[in-house]
């Protein structure tokens, strides 16, 4: 019988989901992240997912082979899971419902648990349980060294260098935020949506917007990445993850892979890692 274990990603304005199979990633879902969740509503989201993947609805991995017929139909409905969360209010609310899911306390990401990474950081413990996933996988895919950026809540950057140890990273606003910055701060802005100008120089409010918010995040992307070159003293590949990582690597002056499975992968990953 095959191994299925539960990968939680708890971001936040997103919370993934994820079903490995053997180790390997097989499927993936996504729910809002709601300050107010409770352990039923969120059992209830994983009970969604399963019935999804069970009638061909969900996100299935390229070349991933799952029996829908296969899945439990009852608790446990894997035989573990692994919790990473930057929401501490609903850290515990994940954890009860993946125990509620597979009869034994989930794995969560954090200070103690065996991720293969050296951190050459000055406090390791404070590093984003997300930002460990994605390194993990990152260096799993593409060596080292690599550059992972996500483009999230915020925008980060992690690099991993030829040793493959994280050498540190950058945060800044992302674009949802700008974009709610100008609304709220402007008197005479609107909310826009983020997508990609037509033209550079906006011929409306609008437009000029989304140039500035998304050619904005372009031209910075790219810029960091040759300053982020320029400090290391070599180049890297470059791994784009998270919403509209597809448009903005298409943007991009730099080469990028977009990568929207980088979290959960690392999740399954430092699971099999720390399942002892």
């Amino acid at each position: 019988m095959s191994s299925l274990v539960l990968a939680i990603d708890i971001r936040n304005t997103r919370t993934r989901l994820g079903l490995a199979v053997d180790g390997d990633l097989a499927a993936q879902w996504s729910v809002g992240t709601d300050a107010g969740y409770t352990p039923d509503e969120a059992v209830a989201s994983v009970a969604a997912f399963f019935d999804a993947v069970t009638r061909g609805l969900a996100t299935m991995e390229p070349g991933a082979v799952l029996d829908g017929a296969a899945l439990p139909l009852r608790a446990p409905l894997a035989d573990g899971a692994i919790v990473a969360s930057v929401f501490p209010a609903l850290t515990e609310v994940w954890v009860e419902a993946a125990r509620r899911l597979t009869g034994t306390r989930p794995l969560t990401v954090g200070p103690g648990l065996k991720s293969g990474l050296k951190m050459d950081f000055a406090d390791p413990a404070s590093v984003g349980a997300d930002r460990v996933a994605e390194m993990v996988a990152a260096k799993s895919a593409w060596g080292a060294p690599v550059l992972v950026v996500d483009l999230g809540t915020a925008t980060t950057f992690e690099l991993l260098d030829r040793e493959g140890s994280f050498k540190g990273g950058i945060i800044a606003p992302g674009m949802g935020l700008g974009a709610a910055a100008l609304a709220q701060g402007a008197a005479q802005l609107p909310a826009v949506g983020l997508r990609a100008p037509r033209t550079l120089l906006g011929r409306t409010t609008e437009a000029a917007m989304r140039s500035g918010i998304v050619m904005g995040e372009v031209a910075r992307i790219d810029g960091l990445i040759d300053m982020i070159w320029a400090e290391a003293g070599y180049t890297t590949p470059v791994v784009l993850t998270g919403r509209g990582a597809e448009a903005i690597a298409a943007l991009m002056a730099h080469e990028a892979v977009v990568d929207q499975s980088l979290g959960l992968r690392g999740l399954v990953e430092l699971y099999g890692l720390n399942r002892s």
